[in-house]
């Protein structure tokens, strides 16, 4: 199997349309069709299913997926290893990132790290926590830092920095004019939750829990996906919320926003670096990584 054929077959399964396909790999749509028909052709199995304009992978293509996906990735790490012997660190470094450090944190360190090195790309996937951490099982990034931890045995976690959370209310709202609120008056009052999957959920319902309030007491209203959503609802009277104060920052100075503490409750929660256990990553990724971990430090260092 040619690995031309193999990046193209991956290429259609992922965006599911031969159009779309051929723009992406810069063919034409007549010879992606014809690189799957061949790989059809020389497995003896049909390797995707034409649904009107759709495409979807058969099960045995869904299983050369798989594999494709690694053959590529080991030709990805291949050259770069080739390229690092001959003196040259060259390459794409994919990261996938929760909200919070993928907005206030991972592009200024990505940034500095490309000053040192012009060659070297990045792609930095922004999504749920538990989305990350999937994608890097699956070995879809190499990388990954997120707001939360669970049980995955085959995910490594290190906590890496920490971040203040605070519960934040209209300036027009009864909070604005208080320091701090009692977990009692927390609970009476219209809350916006986060998706589920998010690392900031996550972390909430743990702090609360630790400190007596639980989670399933508060007074939702509203779900929400993301986090300026979540501050453009509190700015707009549909209720509170608790998110990081790194995303909060220019709010709280022009006074859209209000920061109010909970009496008792320390709200801290760490980031983790999250990678899988038993897995090489590339030369590009290593060095990046050895330099993330060394801003980690500086930023802990600076709080």
């Amino acid at each position: 199997m040619e690995i031309r054929k193999l990046e193209v077959f991956c290429k259609l399964v992922e965006l599911k349309s031969f159009t779309r396909t051929a723009e992406a790999v810069f063919l034409s749509q007549p010879t992606v069709s014809e690189h799957i028909r061949n790989l059809e052709e020389e497995l003896g199995q049909k390797l995707v299913d034409r649904l009107g304009r759709v495409v979807e992978p058969t099960p045995v293509g869904r299983l050369l997926y798989t594999y494709a996906r690694k053959m590529l990735r080991l030709q990805h790490d291949a050259l770069q290893a080739v390229e690092q012997y001959s003196g040259n660190l060259i390459g794409r470094i994919m990261i996938g990132c929760g909200t919070i450090p993928g907005t206030f944190i991972l592009p200024y360190i990505i940034g500095n790290f490309r000053k040192k090195h012009p060659p070297i790309k990045a792609t930095l996937r922004i999504a749920s926590s538990r989305r990350i951490a999937k994608e890097v099982l699956k070995g879809e990034l190499e990388i990954g830092v997120v707001g939360a931890r669970w049980n995955e045995n085959s995910l490594d976690w290190q906590e890496v920095f920490s971040d203040q959370l605070t519960l934040i209310v209209h300036p027009d709202h009864a909070f604005a004019k208080k320091k701090s609120i009692s977990k009692e008056e927390l609970l009476k009052e219209p809350f916006i939750l986060r998706e589920m999957d998010s690392g900031t959920r996550k972390a909430t319902d743990q702090i609360l829990s630790e400190n007596g309030i639980k989670p399933a007491e508060l007074q939702e209203v509203a779900e929400i996906g993301s986090t300026a959503a979540v501050i453009e609802s509190v700015k707009a009277g549909l209720g509170v919320n608790i998110v990081s104060k790194k995303a909060i920052t220019d709010h709280l100075a022009n006074g859209s926003l209000v920061s109010v503490d909970i009496k008792g409750v320390t709200m801290e929660r760490p980031f983790f670096l999250v990678k899988r256990k038993n897995r090489e990553l590339s030369p590009v990724a290593s060095v990046f990584l050895d330099y993330f971990l060394r801003e980690a430090k500086k930023i802990e260092k600076t709080k």
